[in-house]
């Protein structure tokens, strides 16, 4: 084992394991704190947890039990991995769960580098943006869980944490590894606990990846560690990738996500497949609603999947947040999808293309898969994964990650 993850949410994982599969590492994701006598082959582990706006004692936890598991089979670096979009409100749970991480490891710095350039999300002097605007002015403004207000990386993580943040600007990712070495050891020095890494393009990953070979702990985003996974080179991406690559034969798609990208991509797919919208009413009241939704999919012509979506625009989202109340509206959501996703595999759908972080974690939670082999990546950070030991293929998307086109593409990539 070469490197250890610990993701706060199922898509971030299945994002991570995509880029290092891509980069050669034979690559396992298990869903959960691993049980003790859980053993696994692979050169990467990433553990995918539900950590990002639960109690922050219960993301604490959980992560430092993932640790353990980790530093018990010998792994010597280990990946905190958060969203390319930070996800965390200043009461959230990145600080505290860093700050534990380090404290466990006998150590008292690393870097915040939540960054994906290939999607748009880079950083500079510090700031976050999204496709060239900044963090607190993109669609992650209305975020129903996490609303981004800030694009300052080290005001949300002095926010959230026990030190001080500092940066290290492209300026210096442009000078070469060494630069960003010596530039990360005077913050060191200077009593910065955290440093945010400027990324800009492809080259920034690079040299970051070259810069904290060292590291015991690093954090951020999937950019990084792809960054991290060339720097160690030479290995067959192809023979990494087929342990997941999907099989099965029947796809139905799941959204839950209300990203303005997957919006655009709900919008390009019902319009020609099999679609019905989820009414949130019945999904509070109605016990037979996933059962119903469950035998509608399943009387669908063969063809393009059928697609099952919760997702809306930001201004009829706020009408049912207030109608519903927000936290109850996404709880009684998450509850359908996960009352749903059994129905279907009984169904005999074995393909399950989902949208959406918790979207995602509902639905692997509640079809019972303990962990996937990584397969070919779809899109950027958006692999196709095969269940351990199940006949069961799913392809796990963030929110705002692919193309318009992405259901159309994930299928026509298992066929």
């Amino acid at each position: 084992m070469r490197l250890g993850v610990i993701a706060d949410d199922f898509t971030g994982a299945t994002d991570i394991a995509g880029f290092l599969v891509a980069n050669g590492l034979r690559t396992v994701q298990i869903n959960g704190v691993p049980p003790a006598g859980l053993d696994v082959a692979a050169e990467a582990v990433v553990v995918s947890l539900k950590t990002r706006s639960c109690p922050v004692e219960e993301a604490v936890s959980q992560s430092l039990a993932s640790l353990e598991w980790l530093r018990a089979r010998g792994c010597p670096q280990f990946f905190f991995k958060y969203c390319s979009t930070f996800d965390s409100t200043p009461r959230g749970n990145i600080g505290p769960v860093t700050d534990a991480l380090l404290d466990a490891l006998g150590e008292d710095f690393t870097v915040i580098c939540p960054v994906l350039p290939v999607n748009g999300r880079t950083t500079y002097c510090g700031y976050l943006f999204v496709n060239g605007v900044p963090l607190a002015e993109s669609g992650m403004r209305d975020h129903p869980v996490t609303p981004m207000t800030d694009s300052n990386l080290m005001r949300l993580m002095d926010a959230q944490s026990r030190g001080r943040t500092g940066s290290v600007p492209s300026t210096v990712m442009d000078q070469g590894p060494d630069a960003v070495r010596a530039a990360l050891a005077r913050l060191k020095d200077e009593g910065f606990r955290y440093a945010v890494l400027d990324a800009l393009n492809d080259a920034h990953l690079v040299v970051m990846g070259q810069a904290v070979a060292g590291m015991r702990l690093v954090t951020g985003g999937s950019g990084l560690a792809d960054g991290m996974a060339r720097a160690w080179g030479g290995a067959d991406a192809a023979a990494a990738a087929a342990e997941g690559k999907p099989a099965g034969g029947r796809a139905v798609v799941l959204s839950g996500s209300c990203s303005s990208m997957t919006n655009a991509q709900v919008a390009a797919y019902r319009g020609v497949a099999p679609s019905v919208a989820v009414d949130v009413a019945r999904c509070l009241s109605d016990p037979g609603y996933a059962e119903e939704l469950a035998g509608w999919a399943a009387g669908q012509p063969v063809g393009l999947a059928p697609l099952i979506y919760a997702t809306m625009e930001p201004a009829r989202l706020r009408e049912v947040q207030a109608r519903f109340g927000a936290a109850e509206a996404s709880a009684a959501v998450e509850r359908f999808f996960g009352a749903l996703a059994p129905r279907l595999e009984a169904a005999g759908f074995d393909r399950f293309i989902v949208a959406g972080g918790e979207t995602s974690g509902v639905v692997t939670q509640a079809l019972g898969i303990g962990g996937f082999h990584i397969g070919p990546q779809i899109a950027p950070g958006v692999p196709w994964v095969r269940a351990i030991g199940r006949p069961l293929s799913l392809a796990l998307k963030s929110g705002n990650f692919g193309q318009e086109r992405f259901f159309f593409e994930a299928q026509d990539m298992a066929d």
